[in-house]
């Protein structure tokens, strides 16, 4: 098992940071154009416990695969949890947390995840996976920084 942490702060309000993470719809704009991400599952735009949805992603060098999540043990204004269903890994667990501390806000990313296909797998996470992940919660912290940053 594998394991990603990344954390951050943002200036924006509690209420701000979670009426951008909230919707699902968002994800795409914290996702790499490169990735090709896009739902295909109809989502409201607000997620609530069992929430399942259907994407499309393009992994590099893998092509395109289905990927279906479910929201869960979600903790208003606090935390939740989308848990891969259906999708390129073995087992993938994101947790998602979000703090307020005096004047800004913290985001916290979990991910707990394994790869397929045994010793293998291991050989491509250590070449391809965990650096294509780095670089998509880079993306990720860069664009949530310029969504949740307010200018003063």
């Amino acid at each position: 098992m594998y394991t990603l942490y990344r954390e951050q702060y943002v200036t924006a309000t509690l209420a701000e940071a979670w009426d951008l993470l909230k919707n699902p719809t968002n994800l795409d704009l914290i996702t790499p154009e490169d990735l090709q991400f896009k739902i295909v599952s109809p989502v409201p735009q607000v997620m609530f416990n069992g929430l399942i949805i259907e994407y499309r992603i393009r992994i590099p060098w893998f092509g395109v695969h289905t990927w279906i999540a479910e929201i869960k043990h979600i903790r208003e204004m606090h935390s939740f949890v989308d848990e891969q269903r259906l999708g390129p890994y073995t087992f993938w667990y994101h947790y998602h947390q979000i703090d307020a501390e005096e004047s800004r806000i913290k985001l916290i990313d979990r991910v707990y995840y394994e790869v397929p296909y045994g010793i293998f797998g291991k050989i491509i996470h250590f070449f391809f996976i965990r650096k294509t992940l780095k670089r998509i919660f880079d993306y990720r912290k860069q664009k949530l920084a310029e969504l949740l940053t307010i200018n003063s």
